[in-house]
């Protein structure tokens, strides 16, 4: 998939810290500048409408925004306080969710966050230690859960022709392929889904796939035609 901004989905891994017994965790200061937030005061209300979300699902606020105050130099030597946050996966998403979505950054973090969020049933390292067969069957139920989801979207959305839809998908991620031609290229039988024959790593591509476009739609209220419906996973997949 094309990179957003110069931006994609290991940007944020590249930020990522871990703690003690290899917790994960991210800064919030590094976050701000990723997510393109110039002042810290409009970002930390952002931070703050992810606290509350996190309160109204009946989640401890603590066990994911843990506040900081760390020293940072501020020149000849002099130093001063400066407040942060330590903030798991999960706020990471919530922060996602509620920033500002007419950012093409936010759009990558809300689908990056969300597809993290949703493998965080199991941990990492569970993941790691799984078979490959044991990965590709992990993945492909959520994939299917992700497709189901997209669907609903897209019906919310006013598509009628889901396999025209699901196809402009396809060809925005396998150079031009569609199911079809994807299909074949893997010498399937007539009907056999294509997802269903898939490595971990490509269903892995396909969920992020997935999960973008229906953040997409969601995020920018898109009502369409059959006929718009080319154009809608165009701007998706750009």
């Amino acid at each position: 998939m094309k990179e957003i901004k110069g931006y994609n989905e290991t940007t944020f891994e590249s930020i990522k810290h871990y703690g003690e017994e290899g917790k994960e965790f991210w800064y919030a200061r590094e976050l701000q500048i990723v997510l393109e937030y110039k002042e810290w005061r409009k970002f930390e209300n952002v931070i703050n409408k992810a606290k509350e979300a996190c309160k109204n699902s009946g989640i401890l606020i603590l066990d994911h925004f843990g506040e900081m105050d760390k020293m940072v130099s501020i020149g000849s030597g002099a130093k001063r306080k400066q407040k942060d946050y330590i903030l798991s996966r999960y706020a990471c998403y919530l922060i996602a969710q509620n920033g500002d979505s007419r950012k093409s950054v936010i759009a990558l973090a809300q689908t990056y966050f969300a597809i993290q969020t949703r493998m965080q049933e199991l941990t990492e390292k569970e993941y790691s230690m799984l078979t490959e067969d044991e990965k590709r069957f992990y993945q492909r139920n959520l994939t299917r859960k992700g497709n189901y989801s997209l669907n609903q979207a897209a019906k919310n959305a006013g598509v009628k022709n889901f396999d025209q839809f699901h196809n402009y998908g396809y060809k925005g991620l396998y150079n031009e392929e569609t199911a079809d031609d994807i299909a074949k290229r893997k010498k399937l039988r007539y009907r056999e889904d294509i997802l269903d024959n898939m490595g971990s790593e490509e269903l892995v591509d396909n969920l992020f796939r997935i999960t973008h476009t229906e953040q997409k739609l969601k995020r920018e209220n898109i009502k369409t035609r059959v006929m718009q419906t080319k154009l809608i996973t165009r701007l998706v997949l750009k």
